[in-house]
């Protein structure tokens, strides 16, 4: 086994004729997106060696033992769709004109030559927009129908795909798949999955601070500040200390807590008394991992997530509440874990990703 290789990654087909190119955003230092493609490898049916895109690609290769090609190249990627029998769009929001217009024209040009070529295509897992612009929901209705077949992440995607007239599987998130953990953090800290976003400004980061630091303290727990996205979450605390916002309360307690792998991230989930996630798979990953949890939505995807295991969860695009409205879900929730039945539920409803790739079979 290479090292640093976790087990998602193990038992493929090492001599298989046939390759599957999967395409995400894979190796941008995401633990979420790199959760899926463990997913993904999990998934993948026997006979079919994978070819990854990425970005940081020895890292890829490192932790999942794959080959890789650089996924910001179209021209390298289509090259390697040339050597591939199969393309498959693992998982995220990839068809969306959020991030860019470039972006969409990107998997929009991978299926196009995959059909060209006569090879079958599949969307696994994903989240279907935002679509801004009109030109950019054309293009998509067109390009859906050449297709060979299709999984969606959620209700409101797949019931999109239905209104343009095509058919589809529908599940939950496939990260949800993934080897759940027994929970051991009775009394154990209080982890965040934070992220800058818009919705929150200084007043409102105070605000939110200030209540995390009387939870914390009234709780006597430790506070564990763990980066989803390297480039983006890390030295969060750092920065919020440097403007002022964060209570001397809270930043005595306080540390930031590196990981590298879903893996790892779910270890920490496992032995916290408390997970508090605005990132939509830090919340997946603490759920599976049996952890107490509550979520702050700043997209529709994570307050939708959190209703379908009813957790808890305060809507970052409304006014924040007072403090006691802020601290009282999160202190009723501390130590409790959400209810089994709810996250197996969840956990059924993502093996249709699994029955999709079964075409390949």
């Amino acid at each position: 086994m290479l090292p640093g290789r976790n087990h998602w990654g193990e038992g493929r087909a090492m001599g298989a004729s046939r390759q599957a190119l999967l395409c995400g955003y894979y190796g941008e230092h995401n633990i979420g997106d790199d959760a899926l493609l463990a997913a993904l490898l999990q998934q993948l049916p026997s006979g079919w060696t994978p070819l990854v895109t990425g970005y940081d690609q020895a890292e890829l290769e490192q932790r999942f033992g794959v080959a890789t090609c650089p996924r910001r190249s179209l021209k390298a990627v289509l090259a390697a769709l040339g050597r591939s029998q199969a393309l498959v769009l693992g998982g995220g929001s990839l068809l969306q004109d959020a991030t860019s217009w470039r972006s969409l024209l990107y998997y929009l040009a991978l299926i196009g030559a995959a059909r060209l070529s006569g090879k079958p295509v599949l969307l696994w897992g994903q989240g279907l927009g935002p679509l801004r612009r009109r030109s950019s929901r054309l293009l998509v209705r067109l390009a859906l129908p050449l297709v060979t077949a299709s999984s969606w992440r959620d209700p409101a995607s797949a019931a999109q795909v239905r209104r343009w007239g095509g058919t589809c599987q529908e599940g939950s998130d496939p990260v949800w798949s993934l080897p759940p953990l027994a929970w051991r953090g009775s009394g154990g800290p209080i982890v965040l999955c934070f992220r800058s976003t818009p919705l929150l400004g200084p007043a409102q980061w105070r605000q939110l601070l200030e209540a995390l630091a009387e939870l914390a303290t009234s709780s006597d727990r430790q506070v564990i500040w763990l980066p989803f996205h390297r480039g983006q979450d890390s030295g969060l605390l750092e920065r919020l200390k440097a403007e002022g916002l964060v209570p001397e309360a809270l930043a005595a307690r306080s540390r930031e807590c590196q990981v590298t792998s879903p893996e790892q991230a779910m270890q920490v989930f496992a032995g916290a008394g408390l997970v508090l996630a605005m990132r939509l798979h830090g919340l997946i990953l603490a759920a599976v991992a049996s952890a107490p949890c509550c979520a702050l939505s700043y997209d529709p995807k994570v307050a939708a997530a959190a209703l379908a295991i009813a957790c808890p969860c305060l809507d970052l695009e409304r006014p924040l509440p007072a403090a006691p409205a802020l601290v009282d879900p999160w202190q009723a929730q501390l130590d409790r874990p959400l209810a089994p039945e709810l996250i197996d539920a969840q956990r059924q409803a993502a093996q249709v990703h699994g029955s999709l790739l079964q075409r390949l079979a």
